[in-house]
């Protein structure tokens, strides 16, 4: 049995008749760039995200560095941030000349410890990016407190929700517990387009009219260019798109908690060094990757691979150890749990159209392999 780490086409095969009518209604208006079309897929998703306003853009990774450039963010700023995510989380502060200024995780969520936030908190720092890692939030209020009590005023949390749509903290959706938040529609994102785009989510109406206004070059109407901003702006065929399959959403991450919780059940009884994700309280996660961890990371994803199963690494070196952001002065060890989680985490095949049986050889490979390591 070839199980694929992620196989987009069973998604679309079940849409396919809704999406290619949707796409047709766009192509037959001739209007391709914003328009009604992203109007529409804004109030929606904004709504979705529990914010007052939704404003869409090219990427997730334009979400960042826009939503940075509306809450003020300049060069020489610091803005503190995770080392274990993906790159574009420290880069779009990077892009506007600030600093990125890393933290460490908690080992048991991947996501940033409130505690090393604290630490990092120095007077220069004048925003937190929150990384909702997975698909689960990060504790956005420890975060805030800690931030606070080191530097005496209240930081704009920037939530990168880019992998967290659907997923609540206390009741609140990813997207509303900061500023603003930031998502990506990547194509394999629990909500995914056709390529790239993304949105900023927010109550503020400042930030929201400063991104709108940053994601088309500045222009305020009639080439009249009030800031030095980009070409961002969400196409028409992307946003008809993600409106059909936004309707499926809450759906699909109910499909990906059964399917998370079905894995629970099959690989708990495996003895050895194997450990399995843990939901913090109050957290409703929405598993956009299955991720375990095991010090034989590389091996376990060999067997895998020999049995036909795909497997992935989320990531497999952290920020503050790329070449890129050596002239930051971060050393190994710096971020010890950074470090280690890089060395030992592997995500599993999980999406909604995965099925029990697949599930089930997934785990009799996984427990195998562990068998074979006691023997």
């Amino acid at each position: 049995m070839e199980i694929p780490f992620q196989d987009l086409k069973r998604q679309y095969t079940a849409l396919r008749p809704q999406i290619e009518r949707e796409v047709g209604r766009v192509l037959e208006s001739q209007r391709f760039i914003l328009g009604p079309e992203v109007d529409l897929l804004e109030r929606e998703v904004a709504a979705l995200c529990g914010a007052r306003h939704g404003v869409g853009v090219a990427s997730g990774t334009d979400a960042l560095i826009l939503a940075l450039q509306a809450a003020g963010i300049k060069a020489g700023d610091a803005v503190i941030t995770t080392s274990f995510s993906f790159f574009a989380s420290a880069a779009a502060i990077a892009r506007l000349g600030a600093r990125p200024r890393f933290a460490d995780i908690d080992a048991a969520t991947f996501n940033l410890d409130p505690e090393t936030v604290g630490r990092a908190a120095t007077r220069d720092a004048r925003a937190v990016i929150p990384v909702h890692l997975y698909g689960q939030c990060a504790d956005v209020e420890g975060i805030r407190e800690a931030a606070r009590a080191a530097t005496g005023s209240d930081l704009p949390v920037i939530e990168d929700a880019a992998q967290a749509i659907g997923a609540l903290r206390h009741g609140r959706p990813a997207g509303s517990l900061g500023l603003a938040g930031c998502l990506s529609f990547y194509p394999t994102k629990n909500l995914g387009g056709a390529g790239d785009a993304g949105m900023v989510v927010t109550d503020s109406e400042v930030i929201a009219s400063k991104v709108r206004l940053l994601r088309a070059h500045g222009d305020a109407g009639r080439y009249d260019h009030r800031e030095l901003g980009m070409n961002s702006r969400l196409d028409a065929m992307q946003a008809a798109i993600l409106r059909v399959k936004a309707r499926c959403l809450a759906d699909w991450n109910e499909a990906r908690r059964a399917k998370a919780a079905l894995y629970g059940r099959l690989l708990g009884k495996v003895s050895g060094d194997l450990r399995l994700p843990v939901v913090a309280p109050g957290n409703v996660h929405t598993y956009h990757q299955y991720v375990v961890r095991t010090s034989r990371r590389d091996d376990l994803a060999a067997h895998l691979t020999r049995n036909g199963i795909g497997s992935a690494i989320y990531y497999p070196a952290p920020l503050h150890m790329q070449p890129c952001f050596a002239s930051l002065g971060y050393r190994a060890g710096d971020l010890p749990n950074s470090e280690a989680a890089s060395r030992e985490v592997l995500a599993l095949p999980l999406y909604p159209e995965l099925t029990d049986a697949e599930q089930t050889r997934v785990a009799e490979v996984v427990a195998g392999f562990f068998r074979a390591g006691r023997s």
